[in-house]
């Protein structure tokens, strides 16, 4: 009885099979993963590593700028997003500059 129609024949992938089905696993788990630990998660913007913490607060030293603090409070994050970050939660709006001595809040990651 080879030749049965019910007989029961391995299923076999070739390379590019394989590819396309741990990419189509990809694809159907990420946005899981994405919405299960929400929106900021794969943006950057929440991204562990640096020194800050909940409500810390840092004082600018002189020539420092809001670049370098943002590197410094998260250097994993996009510093764009943390500079405006930054800027959103200090109410520097319309002038995001910076002075030696003043104190700036860092967000919370």
């Amino acid at each position: 009885m080879s030749g049965s129609p019910h007989e029961h024949v391995p299923i076999r992938l070739t390379r590019r099979g394989r590819v396309v089905v741990v990419t189509g696993a990809a694809l159907l788990t990420l946005p899981a993963l994405w919405l299960a630990r929400g929106p900021g998660a794969l943006a950057g913007g929440h991204e562990g590593g640096g020194p800050s913490g909940p409500g810390e607060t840092v004082v600018v030293e002189p020539g420092e700028t809001l670049w370098e603090i943002a590197t410094a409070a998260e250097p994993r994050s996009d510093p764009r997003i943390v500079v405006q970050r930054i800027i959103d939660l200090n109410g520097l709006g319309g002038d995001p500059t910076v002075q030696p001595g003043q104190r700036i809040r860092l967000p919370a990651r």
